[in-house]
């Protein structure tokens, strides 16, 4: 498992926090957002998703991904 920290740009309350989560759990990847932070610590299988993939799931629920 990979663990990795994304700054994503956008998200401002708690339904921004649920969008995300629930879009990365769709694809397998266990997330953590810290919207203080505006990141997203997420972990997951290399074998299975790429961190591509990972970018454009948050990408798809509007937020952009630094």
């Amino acid at each position: 498992m990979k663990n990795e920290t994304l700054t994503v740009e956008g998200m401002s309350c708690g339904h921004c926090v649920n969008a995300v989560e629930t879009a990365l759990k769709e694809i397998g990847v266990e997330a953590k957002v810290d919207l203080a932070s505006k990141s997203v610590a997420v972990t997951y299988d290399e074998a299975t998703v790429t961190i591509e993939k990972i970018k454009e799931a948050i990408e798809d629920q509007g937020y952009d991904v630094k």
